[in-house]
C-alpha cells in the first residue's frame, strides 16, 4: 500500500488531458452517494438528543457536547489524513474511513453511558474526516479551474443526507418508538456502501490527479505558512462554531424550547437539507466572483439569521424557511467556499494539506460549539446564545475577510 505508484500522481497532482469519461463520472457519484450516507449518520443524533438526555439524565451542555464532539474527531484527524494520503491509495484511507465512521454510528445505540458514548461519537469524526478529505481531495484534482464548484457537489451530496436522515431517522423512531434504530439502520448501511465502492470504483479514477497542463498556478503560495491560509483557518474556526452551534443544538432547542415533536424537528432539519442543495451554485460564486465580496456576504447573512432562529417567530413555517436560507447560505455559500478558498491559497502539490487544514480548523471548533452553545443558552436564554456564538462571531469574520490578499491566490490559467 506504501508505494511509490500511489505516492507520486498524488503528490504533483498531475493526469494527462484526457476528458473525465462517463464511467469516472458514474464512479464520483458512487462516492458522493456514500458521503451522502455519512451525512445521514450526522443528523441522526442531534434528532435523537433529547431522548438519550431523558434516558440517561445527560445535561443540556453535555448533551450539546455529545451532538458535535464527532468534530473533535474530525479535527484529530483532518491533518494526519493528509499525510496519509501522500503514501496511502485514496481508496485505502476512503474505506478505512466509512468502517470507521459507521462502527462507531453503530456501536452508539448501545452505549451504557456519557464516557463510552462520547467515545463511540468522536470516532465517527475520525472516519468521516478521512472520507471527506480523500473526496475533497479528489474532486479538487478532477475540477481543477472550479474547485469551489466541485467541493460544492460533494456539499450538495451532503444535502441528500441531511434531508434523507431525518426524515428517515423521525420515522424509524415512529416506529419502534426506539433511538437507537436509526443508529443501527445506518451504520449498518455504512458497511454496505464499502461494498459498493470496493466492487464498482476503480482506483484507475481515485488516484488521477487533475491536470496541471491546462491549469497552472500563478500565484499560490508555496508553503503552508502564508498569510491567507492564516486568515482562513481563523475563518473556519468561527464557521465551525457557527455552523454546529446550529446543527448540534437547534434541533433540541426546537423540541424542548418550541416543543417541536420528534416528526416535526426532523421536518425543519430536512428542510435545512433542501437549502444545501444550492452547494453547487454556491461554489459556483466563489469561482466567479471576487472572495472578500463572497464571504463578507455569507457571514453577514450567517449572523443575521442566527439571531433570528434564536431569537424570531417560533412557528414551524418561519422556522423552516430560516433553517431553509440557512442551509443556503451558511452551509451552501460559506462552508463551500472556505474549502476552495483554502485550496486556491496554496499551490496544486499542496491540495492534500490545505484540505487537511480546512477540516482539521473548522470541525475542530465545532466539537465544542454544541457544549458552548448549550452552556449559553442554559445559564442566560437561547437568544442571548444564538446573538453571541453566531451573530457576533459572524462580525468578527467579516473584519477578517478584509484582510485576505486575493492577489496572492492561486488562478489557474488556460494553456496557449
Amino acid at each position: 500500500m506504501n508505494s511509490s505508484t500511489s505516492a507520486g500522481p498524488l503528490t504533483g497532482d498531475v493526469r494527462s488531458d484526457a476528458p473525465v469519461t462517463a464511467l469516472e463520472i458514474g464512479m464520483f457519484l458512487v462516492l458522493l452517494a456514500s458521503y451522502a450516507l455519512n451525512a445521514m449518520d450526522r443528523q441522526i443524533f442531534p434528532l435523537i438528543a433529547a431522548d438519550v438526555r431523558r434516558e440517561f439524565g445527560f445535561g443540556l451542555a453535555d448533551t450539546g457536547l455529545l451532538s458535535t464532539i464527532f468534530t473533535l474527531g474530525m479535527a484529530l484527524a483532518g491533518v494526519p489524513t493528509g499525510y496519509l494520503l501522500a503514501r496511502w491509495s485514496r481508496k485505502a484511507v476512503l474505506q478505512i474511513g466509512i468502517a470507521i465512521f459507521s462502527l462507531g454510528t453503530l456501536l452508539t445505540a448501545y452505549s451504557s453511558g456519557f464516557a463510552d458514548m462520547i467515545l463511540y461519537r468522536a470516532a465517527t469524526g475520525i472516519g468521516e474526516a478521512m472520507q471527506l478529505t480523500v473526496v475533497i481531495a479528489i474532486a479538487a484534482s478532477y475540477f481543477a479551474r472550479f474547485r469551489a464548484t466541485a467541493v460544492g457537489a460533494i456539499n450538495f451530496s451532503f444535502g441528500v443526507g441531511a434531508i434523507v436522515g431525518p426524515l428517515l431517522g423521525g420515522h424509524l423512531i415512529g416506529i419502534e418508538r426506539n433511538w437507537r434504530l436509526p443508529l443501527v439502520v445506518f451504520g449498518l448501511t455504512g458497511f454496505v456502501a464499502m461494498a459498493l465502492i470496493a466492487a464498482t470504483v476503480s482506483k484507475r479514477m481515485t488516484e488521477k490527479a487533475s491536470a496541471i497542463a491546462t491549469h497552472i498556478d500563478t500565484r499560490g503560495a508555496t508553503t503552508m505558512w502564508n498569510r491567507n491560509t492564516a486568515l482562513l483557518t481563523v475563518m473556519s474556526i468561527i464557521g465551525g462554531l457557527c455552523i454546529y452551534g446550529y446543527l448540534g443544538m437547534y434541533p433540541t432547542f426546537l423540541r424542548e424550547h418550541l416543543h417541536y415533536t420528534p416528526s416535526d424537528t426532523g421536518r425543519v432539519m430536512s428542510i435545512f437539507g433542501c437549502g444545501v442543495f444550492a452547494s453547487i451554485f454556491g461554489g459556483w460564486l466563489g469561482d466567479r466572483f471576487h472572495p472578500k465580496l463572497v464571504l463578507s456576504l455569507s457571514f453577514a447573512g450567517t449572523g443575521l439569521l442566527g439571531f433570528l432562529l434564536f431569537s424570531g417567530p417560533t412557528g414551524m413555517l418561519v422556522q423552516s424557511v430560516l433553517s431553509f436560507v440557512w442551509g443556503l447560505v451558511v452551509s451552501g455559500v460559506l462552508y463551500v467556499n472556505l474549502a476552495g478558498y483554502h485550496i486556491k491559497s496554496v499551490r496544486s502539490s499542496l491540495t492534500n494539506r490545505a484540505t487537511g487544514v480546512f477540516v482539521t480548523t473548522l470541525y475542530g471548533a465545532g466539537a465544542f460549539a454544541g457544549y458552548i452553545i448549550g452552556g449559553i443558552a442554559a445559564r442566560f436564554g437561547w437568544s442571548t446564545a444564538g446573538f453571541a456564538q453566531i451573530t457576533l462571531l459572524s462580525v468578527f469574520g467579516i473584519v477578517l475577510t478584509v484582510l485576505l490578499r486575493t492577489d496572492r491566490m492561486s488562478l489557474p490559467v488556460r494553456k496557449p
